[in-house]
């Protein structure tokens, strides 16, 4: 059974002081219903102040050493295992994710602090001697050196987790952050600011800035400040802040609709549970998640009747409940999107299989099939529990499919035939294939992120230290 509702107000970060505002976000308990937080909205005066307060601290975050800044790494991770529970149960309400995916999110956001500290502590400059005819002599140390401010702007999905894979790196690598949470989930990033406000950071080093993207989203993103922005959240999104920002660094995961291809050959029973978890889980608000299912025709239907069967272990429950797997989306708009994307895949000749029905921000988990290549809901993403099975006839039309579109983050195959699965993966247009899988990005242990209209740059801690510090050349 759910807890008691919190009651909680939450206020802004700011040059080592917190602030209240003007103005509020009213955080929806996705749990219980109602209002279960406050979480105060900045004005634009204030996130200019937070911009200036970053600015004036870089100095001081350039003269840190790489063991200061594996030491905070650490006292970030032990802070945030410290309030585990109180953050599992924000994450739950704020977010709408089962008490058992909460837990595993807190666990992710602090072993990506833990990750952040070794990755740093073994990023070592280079020195280099002259080798080109008249420079002999030349002797040259090449350091690293942070690059300055850093935006970061965290999405609603992975309040915590995704927010740590931003922060972590930036903090790790001797930068200012200035961090934007999601106006929908901003209570599990205020309980990360008070982790780090503890720490002893330079005042100004960290800010944490939530509101109304309308009243300071460009402000921030648009400021002459802010040397990169590290953003997670959808491929609309993201081409409003690049065209707002300038000459910047820009770090972006953006929308995904992955594929997962599926060849006669392969094992359909690990297809249908690969694709039921890709699909349904976080209720299907996932860039990485399984958004159609391209079965060649030949296996369709058993494809389906597979799928259909993994159903029964991805229904709605009791948010606290140990074994609900699936929750609401995060709001109703999300779900009347969702919704609008299933009534047009049936209104151009889908089969609605199971499902297909929303209450408020619910929707049921549904599942289509034999679903026309032009339905919406083939190349856009839908970011609900929705699985899409389509059909393809060979390999030639299963690659123009899945690169149709403007979305290429990440896809699947499956095969027990390894050279057609590695044709594929070359093939695809795509961040990452993931053979005889469902996509997954981890802790970022390995590269992730878009092509196209889904992101600029990867993400990863190793690869996201790297684009967070620039290269000096010191010639002797």
């Amino acid at each position: 059974m759910s807890q008691q509702p919190l009651h909680r107000r939450e206020r802004l970060y700011i040059d080592g002081e917190w602030r209240d505002a003007d103005d509020a976000l009213e955080v929806t308990d996705l749990a219980d219903g109602g209002t279960f937080a406050q979480v105060a909205a900045a004005s634009p005066e204030q996130a200019d102040g937070a911009l200036a307060a970053a600015q004036r601290a870089q100095a001081e975050m350039r003269e840190t050493t790489i063991p200061q800044r594996a030491e905070w790494m650490d006292q970030i991770a032990d802070g945030l295992l410290e309030h585990k529970e109180e953050l599992a149960e924000v994450i739950v309400r704020e977010a709408g994710k089962p008490i058992s995916s909460a837990r595993g999110e807190v666990e992710s956001a602090a072993e990506r602090f833990r990750r952040a500290k070794e990755e740093i502590r073994s990023m070592k400059g280079e020195f280099r001697e002259g080798t080109t005819d008249g420079h002999e002599g030349w002797n040259a140390i090449v350091k690293h050196e942070p690059i300055g401010t850093v935006l970061a702007i965290t999405p609603y999905n992975y309040p915590l987790a995704t927010t740590a894979l931003e922060v972590a790196p930036a903090l790790a690598a001797g930068n200012c952050v200035v961090q934007k949470p999601a106006s929908d989930t901003p209570v599990s990033a205020a309980i990360l600011a008070d982790v780090i406000s503890e720490i002893g950071l330079p005042d100004g080093a960290y800010n944490f800035v939530s509101g109304r993207g309308s009243a300071i989203g460009d402000v921030l993103a648009g400021d002459d400040r802010i040397n990169m922005v590290a953003m997670t959240g959808s491929s609309a999104a993201g081409k409003h802040v690049a065209k707002e920002s300038g000459m910047v660094e820009l770090h972006m995961e953006l929308g995904g609709n992955a594929p997962a291809v599926v060849f006669p050959d392969a094992d359909l029973d690990e297809v249908a549970g690969a694709c039921a978890k890709g699909s349904f889980k976080y209720a299907g608000q996932r860039c990485s998640a399984v958004s159609r299912v391209l079965a060649h025709e030949s296996v369709h239907d058993e494809v389906v009747e597979k799928i259909e069967a993994e159903m029964d272990s991805w229904q709605p429950g009791d948010l606290f409940d140990e074994d609900t797997a699936l929750g609401p989306l995060i709001n109703e708009g999300q779900a009347e999107w969702v919704e609008e994307l299933v009534e047009d895949a049936v209104e151009k000749g889908a089969e609605v299989v199971r499902g297909g029905e929303r209450d408020g921000t619910t929707f049921e988990p549904t599942l289509l099939a034999n679903v026309p290549h032009d339905a919406r809901i083939v190349h856009e993403e839908q970011f609900g529990p929705v699985a899409v099975v389509t059909t393809f006839e060979d390999r030639e039309e299963a690659i123009e499919i899945s690169n149709h579109g403007e979305l290429a983050l990440d896809a699947a195959v499956f095969t027990k035939d390894y050279d057609r699965a590695m044709e594929l993966a070359d093939k695809l247009d795509a961040g990452a294939v993931r053979i005889n899988g469902a996509p997954s990005h981890g802790l970022g242990d390995v590269p992730f992120g878009g092509n196209k209209a889904s992101g600029i740059g990867r993400q990863g801690l190793h690869d996201t230290i790297e684009e967070m510090v620039r290269e000096k050349s010191i010639i002797l």
